[in-house]
């Protein structure tokens, strides 16, 4: 079985075009070039002061070290990792554990920009990000409607445990499907919180995100004894 993570809510998203006058956003705009188009916090925030949840928006930073992690893991070498993204404006996509996301910042903010332009990113005819086509929801009820799955998602305001066997309990017959936030401040949706009420906290202190997926990682990896 698998451990199935979905990064929800993050700040990934393309300018939006009432923005695109700024001058913060003009500064850099091409639309030549992939990585300028995205919205960034570090960039635009002077533009982005009145957006809605603006404080979970423009941070592609997040995402990026999220991923870094977890595609570099010893479990998604092995076939045992299912990433998924979840943006702000409600896309899904599925990563190859195959691709090869660049440590170049920039380089990452173009692939992403692409990959909502072109609605995925293709090698080959084959899908390394792949769009989802049903709602997060949807796609969650699909690895829920098993009795071999347990949904759970992180959070500061959740039961602390004290120990990783307190989160899978050392159970390789099922699938774990964890819910972590990939924004910094603020808190989840309610459509999120809705999801379950199986909510977990992993730390006494608040975790930047990468650091929540890179610890569920390996809490997982340490009770199947993967190294």
């Amino acid at each position: 079985m698998s451990l199935i993570i979905f990064l929800v809510e993050c700040g990934i998203e393309l300018i939006p075009k009432r923005l695109r006058e700024h001058p913060a956003i003009k500064r850099n705009l091409s639309m030549k070039n992939y990585y300028t188009q995205l919205l960034d916090n570090a960039l635009h925030y002077s533009a982005m002061k009145k957006l809605k949840n603006s404080e979970k928006r423009g941070r592609p930073d997040i995402s990026h070290l999220c991923l870094l992690n977890a595609l570099g893991s010893p479990l998604n070498k092995m076939g045992k990792l299912q990433l998924f993204l979840h943006t702000i404006n409600n896309k899904l996509f599925e990563f190859n554990p195959e691709i090869r996301i660049a440590k170049n910042f920039n380089r990452f903010k173009g692939l992403m920009a692409k990959m909502l332009i072109d609605n995925g990113i293709k090698f080959e005819n084959e899908f390394l990000i792949s769009p989802i086509k049903i709602s997060l929801n949807e796609k969650i009820k699909e690895f829920t409607e098993s009795k071999d799955s347990e949904l759970i998602i992180l959070s500061r305001r959740g039961k602390l445990i004290s120990s990783y066997r307190e989160l899978y309990k050392g159970d390789s017959s099922k699938n774990y499907i964890l819910i972590i936030g990939g924004f910094q401040k603020s808190s989840f949706s309610e459509e999120i919180h809705n999801l379950t009420k199986n909510i977990i906290s992993i730390s006494n202190e608040s975790l930047n995100a990468w650091i929540v997926v890179s610890r569920a990682i390996t809490f997982y990896e340490i009770s199947l004894n993967i190294y």
